[in-house]
């Protein structure tokens, strides 16, 4: 999967959000606190997944966050990486 991929990076709203899979363990932390956004494939790495835009953008900063690895990145309109900050 390279970074053109909607599994991998997809933009939402203002929100451009990138998983890391060579970061990612597979914690599901994503999952619990955005559903619609993540799910784990078949190598049990977190994918993005086509109803991500039905979750707030908090939900999404918030499944960030929740990562334990820090392997999902979201960047604004401009580019500008807002989290990890």
């Amino acid at each position: 999967m390279d970074n053109n991929d909607p599994k991998v990076t997809r933009k939402i709203r203002k929100l451009t959000m990138r998983i890391d899979r060579n970061l990612c363990i597979g914690a599901a932390t994503c999952i619990a606190i955005a559903p619609k956004a993540w799910a784990l494939d078949d190598e049990a790495k977190a994918i993005i997944l086509d109803t991500a835009d039905q979750e707030s953008d908090e939900a999404l900063l918030e499944a960030a966050k929740g990562c334990p690895v820090m392997a999902i990145f979201l960047y604004d309109e401009t580019g500008k990486q807002i989290y990890p900050a």
